[in-house]
C-alpha cells in the first residue's frame, strides 16, 4: 500500500502535527506569545485558535519565564503543554525553568511524576535577526541531563519528531530552523506517523567522506554533495535529527565505512554540537579515521544585521564544497 502524502513547508508540516496531537488527546494545548489570533511570529499556529479556543491556544504575556513555568506546572499536573519560545534567544530568560525545574523533576521526585512538555523554538539565522534573534543554543541543552533535544531539517521530520516529542514523557526541547520551515517535503497523512528519537538520517550514500550536518546545514551539505558527483566524490550526507538521544551509531558506521568526516553545524563553533560529535568519533572511532575531523561552524562572533555580513559568516554549500576538496 502507497503510503498518502503532501507537499508542504516545514512550518505547516508542524502545525498538522500539533492539530492532529489536539485532536487526538485533550490534554494537549499550546501557549505563547501572540500564537493565538495572530498566529504566531512565523505562523506555525495559524488557525489553531478558530478550531481549538483560547483554552487551548493560550496566548500570553511577554514573558518566557512564566510561560514554561505554568507549562511545566500543567505538564507535572497531567497536562501535555506545548509551549513556544519565539526565539531561541529568548531561552536565556528562562533557563530556571528548564535547566532546574523541567529538566530535574523526574528525578527529584524519584520518578513518581514526568514532565511531559514539548518547548518550540525557532532558532538560527536568515531573517536578519541580528545578534538577538538568531543564536544557535542548541549545544546548551545537550549538556543538561533529562532534557531531549530534538533537530529536524525538513518536512516529514518535522512532523514526525514533533508528534513523537508531544507523547513523550519527559521534557523536549524541540528546535526549529527558521529557514527550514520554508522548504517544502512530501509529508505522511497518516496520524500516527512518527519518528523514533535517536535515530539519523541518511540522505545520500557514499563512501569518499561522511557528512554530519544539522538544521540548515543539511541542505546546504546536499547541494555541495550533489555538486561533488559531477567529480566522482561521493558524500554520505547524515542528519542525526535528535542531539538527545544521539543515533551515534549510524555515525561511526559510516566513518568505518569512509575514514573521513567533517560536521556542519550554524552554531559557534566553541563548545558546539560539531565539538561533542568530533569528541565522540575520537573516543569510539579514532581507528577509523584515515584524515583529521573537519568541523565547520558559524565563527565565534555575535550575528551581523547586515545581509551581506551575515551571508559571509554562516556556512554555506561552496565552502562545504571546499573543505570537502582539501579534505580527500
Amino acid at each position: 500500500m502507497v503510503e498518502e502524502t503532501k507537499t508542504m513547508r516545514g512550518l505547516d508540516a508542524i502545525r498538522l502535527a500539533i492539530e492532529e496531537e489536539m485532536e487526538r488527546d485533550e490534554s494537549v494545548f499550546i501557549m505563547g506569545e501572540d500564537i493565538g489570533k495572530f498566529g504566531g511570529c512565523f505562523f506555525v499556529t495559524e488557525g489553531l485558535l478558530e478550531k481549538f479556543g483560547p483554552e487551548r491556544v493560550r496566548d500570553t504575556p511577554i514573558s518566557e519565564n512564566a510561560i514554561l513555568g505554568c507549562a511545566i506546572g500543567a505538564a507535572m499536573a497531567g497536562m501535555r503543554p506545548i509551549a513556544e519560545i519565539m526565539f531561541a534567544d529568548f531561552l536565556t530568560v528562562c533557563m530556571e525553568m528548564i535547566v532546574n525545574q523541567a529538566a530535574k523533576a523526574s528525578y527529584m521526585y524519584g520518578g513518581q511524576i514526568s514532565v511531559p512538555v514539548t518547548i518550540r523554538v525557532p532558532f538560527g539565522t536568515g531573517i536578519m535577526g541580528a545578534a538577538q534573534h538568531s543564536q544557535s543554543f542548541e549545544s546548551w541543552f545537550m549538556h543538561v541531563p533529562g532534557l531531549k533535544v530534538i533537530l529536524p531539517s525538513e518536512a516529514s521530520d518535522f512532523k514526525g519528531l514533533m508528534k513523537t516529542a508531544v507523547r513523550d514523557d519527559d521534557p523536549v526541547i524541540f528546535f526549529e530552523n527558521k529557514r527550514a520551515y520554508y522548504l517544502t517535503g512530501d509529508v505522511p497523512l497518516d496520524k500516527d506517523f512518527k519518528i523514533p528519537f535517536g535515530q539519523a538520517r541518511i540522505f545520500t550514500e557514499g563512501d569518499d567522506v561522511t557528512l554530519v550536518a544539522t538544521g540548515a546545514m543539511v541542505q546546504e551539505s546536499m547541494i555541495a554533495a550533489t555538486k561533488l558527483t559531477e567529480e566522482n566524490i561521493h558524500c554520505e550526507v547524515i542528519d542525526p535529527r535528535t542531539l538527545v538521544p544521539l543515533d551515534k551509531k549510524t555515525i561511526l558506521a559510516s566513518v568505518e565505512k569512509t575514514g573521513k568526516l567533517i560536521i556542519v553545524d550554524e552554531g559557534c563553533k566553541t563548545c558546539s554540537v560539531s565539538a561533542e560529535i568530533a569528541a565522540i568519533v575520537v573516543e569510539e572511532g579514532f581507528q577509523y579515521l584515515k584524515k583529521e575531523i573537519i568541523r565547520i561552524n558559524t565563527p565565534d562572533v555575535p550575528i551581523p544585521y547586515s545581509p551581506k555580513l551575515e551571508k559571509k559568516i554562516i556556512p554555506n554549500a561552496k565552502l562545504i564544497q571546499e573543505k570537502i576538496k582539501k579534505l580527500i
